[in-house]
């Protein structure tokens, strides 16, 4: 069992807490709360790097999609100043260099950016001091915010929860990636203890059975009064009919029968994207399964910092692809419609089991790092008629996740959900044996690849309900569906193009067309626009929904969006290249990623030019942008800056504009105040002009505005 302590220092291992109620009676007491419940996450997170025996270990990817362990190992601690900043808490940065290396790229999105020849990751011991100090930052904050209940999104309170579930999250992922990597490069903790039982013989496995469970009706969505990530919340109500559930989880013994009937060789088994991904990968048998599946006598199985005889009594740990082929195999075996459970059957289920995490008395399973640091015996933890409902590892379903009637983007963390509403991403429930906090909770919803690996199995149902697939839906987001009419829709009231106006004048007055940077290029028309001219064109946006709709158009050419025409009627759109003569030409020039543009990686350099459209009055600290974006121009590059000046504390500290001021009681212009900063490194190249834009909102209202265009040539 994890031992339990009051300790909140770097060198013992806190005792996990149930995840905290926003609620209660007394401020002083909550905050308290928040701070054991912050000093025992990060502690704990810590501790599991004390796994890592090799700096190899550190440094070199676990899997080629994911970044080495170092860079998760700042990246918990990175987000809770980024976070902070973004949400206008602190005024500034501890070491900008690392939480712009370590800021953005935690999951296999479209987005992410792993090109390891642009990384030089810092020293072991520079991130251990860097997250010494986070520490100390957050905690002084935590002691000093302002707090009042219940707490919500808009608290200052509600930020540092991101963060500590937030690390709560990577917690889980780290130790999947570092039971990914070579074994003699980690170690064995004894905070981090293996369960010791289990059944090395196959006639000892349980059998597994079939059990009856009544339909019903239920409703989907968060309700408790604890954290909750933004696609939790909202509602979905469905009929659930009748079904039969697996009484366990699959083990290892049962899963067996699948591979030595050739389940891993006979395409039947599997769909398009399963068979694809198996002869991809190879995969003769489940990944952490190490020998010859022909002599299971020999198998081993490999832990997080260990090897051990195979357990087969164990729940089989797969990907989403191997778990669906085996339920059709069972299903041709039995005669009967073996499949995933969906969301909300696997929700009914968990109806069977009283309670939920803040309420436990004693978790009633391996969950909540309450168990082992290893997946334990599947009939070992009875709840109900079922066993591990809850717990072990987390089970895979047959729903691709999306929003509920009602989802909302939480504005500090805008691509935590939506970059996943794609089709491609199918939802885990019940968490794991290392799944804490949030994760640990009925309500979580987690999304993955269905070829990724976690602390994941399954169990199966018999049931003919099928959900509706997710191929190519219309784009709803408000933001998003404006900026795709924008930038690719119909011209309104005669105004030309804003983004191809842009690029134009660019093209014709820079006078390199090698490299250019995009920067808060939203859904990428300049970018692609740009590409036209110059060889290498970076579109970098603070937003990933924005940049997965330009990297989608990169690839697709197309992309559908809905756009409001009145009330509840909608006008359904495409963007599509083609219409501008853009495509695949463009594409292969531009490169998308997320970005801060107040905090850039150093590889964004060396550019002929830098389009800053509309950017400067929705930065936080807008002159950090531009003394920091000069070295990123050769000597007669041209910085091109747009904006309509429209300054609001919402975006930027009055203490931060620009103009629109007063000073010393005289009127000061933004262009004034950019005169003044630029001149040192700039020149001004042509007067200010004013170009027009119309964004269209609905079918009879338009934003027409005029944006004053200043180009500067740096010395």
């Amino acid at each position: 069992m994890i031992p339990a302590s009051l300790s909140v220092t770097a060198t013992e291992l806190p005792e996990p807490t149930r995840t905290l109620l926003l609620t209660g009676q007394d401020p002083e007491v909550k905050r308290r709360e928040i701070l054991t419940y912050f000093c025992q996450t990060f502690d704990l997170y810590d501790s599991l790097f004390d796994c890592l025996a090799d700096p190899r270990a550190w440094f070199t990817k676990a899997i080629s999609l994911r970044h080495p362990l170092i860079f998760y190992y700042g990246h918990t601690a990175a987000f809770f100043i980024n976070k902070l900043l973004a949400a206008n808490l602190i005024d500034h940065r501890i070491d900008a260099n690392i939480e712009a290396m370590v800021a953005i790229g935690v999951d296999e999105m479209s987005w992410d950016d792993l090109d390891e020849n642009h990384y030089d990751w810092p020293r072991v011991e520079a991130l251990r001091d860097y997250r010494g100090k986070v520490r100390a930052r957050v905690i002084d904050f935590i002691n000093q915010m302002p707090i009042s209940l219940p707490i919500d999104w808009h608290s200052p309170a509600w930020v540092i929860l991101m963060g500590i579930e937030h690390e709560r999250i990577h917690l889980e992922t780290s130790s999947v990636l570092i039971r990914q990597l070579p074994l003699d490069w980690v170690r064995s903790q004894s905070y981090w203890p293996s369960c010791p039982q289990a059944r090395h013989r196959l006639s000892e496995v349980p059998d597994n059975s079939l059990l009856p469970v009544a339909g019903g009706q239920i409703t989907l969505g968060k309700r408790d009064a604890t954290y909750g990530w933004d696609n939790e919340y909202g509602s979905r109500n469905l009929d659930i009919e009748a079904f039969q559930a697996s009484r366990l989880l699959v083990s290892n013994g049962e899963y067996l029968a699948f591979v030595q009937d050739g389940g891993y060789q006979t395409q039947a088994w599997w769909d398009q994207e399963g068979w694809g991904w198996r002869q991809y990968a190879g995969a003769q048998m489940p990944s952490f399964w190490l020998g010859e599946p022909a002599d299971p006598d020999r198998l081993r199985l490999r832990l997080m910092t260990e090897e051990v005889a195979m357990p087969w009594d164990w729940p089989v740990e797969v990907n989403q692809l191997e778990a669906a082929a085996f339920c059709r195999w069972k299903s041709a075996q039995t005669g009967v419609p073996i499949q995933l459970p969906s969301e909300a059957q696997w929700a009914w289920l968990r109806e069977q089991l009283a309670g939920d995490q803040p309420d436990w008395h004693q978790a009633p399973g391996n969950i909540n790092l309450a168990g082992f640091a290893s997946p334990c015996p599947v009939d070992m933890f009875p709840q109900g008629e079922f066993c591990d409902l809850v717990g072990n590892v987390w089970q895979w379903t047959g729903t691709a996740i999306d929003g509920f009637e009602g989802f909302q983007v939480h504005p500090l963390y805008d691509d935590f959900s939506t970059p996943t509403f794609d089709g491609k991403h199918t939802l885990i429930k019940g968490g794991s044996w290392i799944s804490t906090g949030n994760e640990a909770l009925k309500s979580a919803r987690y999304a993955f690849r269905r070829h990724f690996f976690q602390h994941a199995g399954f169990r199966y149902l018999v049931s003919r309900y099928q959900e509706p697939v997710i191929v190519n839906p219309y784009e709803t987001d408000t933001l998003v569906a404006q900026y795709l009419d924008f930038q690719y829709g119909p011209s309104h009231f005669g105004v030309a193009n804003y983004a191809k106006t842009l690029a134009d004048i660019a093209s014709e007055l820079c006078s390199n067309h090698q490299r250019a940077l995009d920067i808060g290029c939203a859904t990428g028309r300049a970018s692609f626009e740009l590409a036209r001219h110059f060889q290498h064109v970076d579109g970098v946006d603070y937003s990933a929904r924005f940049i997965d709709v330009a990297l989608s158009l990169a690839k697709q050419e197309s992309f559908r969006y809905a756009m409001p025409l009145e009330g509840d009627l909608v006008q359904y759109c495409e963007a599509r290249l083609t219409e501008h003569d853009l495509g695949p030409a463009q594409a292969r020039r531009i490169h998308f990623s997320q970005g801060d543009a107040c905090n850039l990686k150093p590889k964004y350099d060396h550019y002929d030019l830098v389009l800053a459209s509309n950017l400067i009055d929705r930065l936080r600290e807008p002159a950090r942008f531009l003394r920091d974006i000069s070295p990123r121009l050769r000597s007669g590059g041209l910085l091109m800056l747009t904006s309509p000046y429209t300054w609001l504390e919402e975006y930027t500290p009055k203490a931060n504009w620009l103009g629109g001021i007063r000073e010393n009681g005289e009127a000061l212009s933004t262009h004034q105040a950019l005169q003044r900063l630029m001149a040192a490194e700039f020149e001004e190249l042509c007067e200010p002009r004013d170009i027009p834009f119309v964004i269209r909102e609905t079918a009879r209202k338009h934003q027409h505005t005029l944006a004053q265009l200043t180009i500067w040539r740096k010395r």
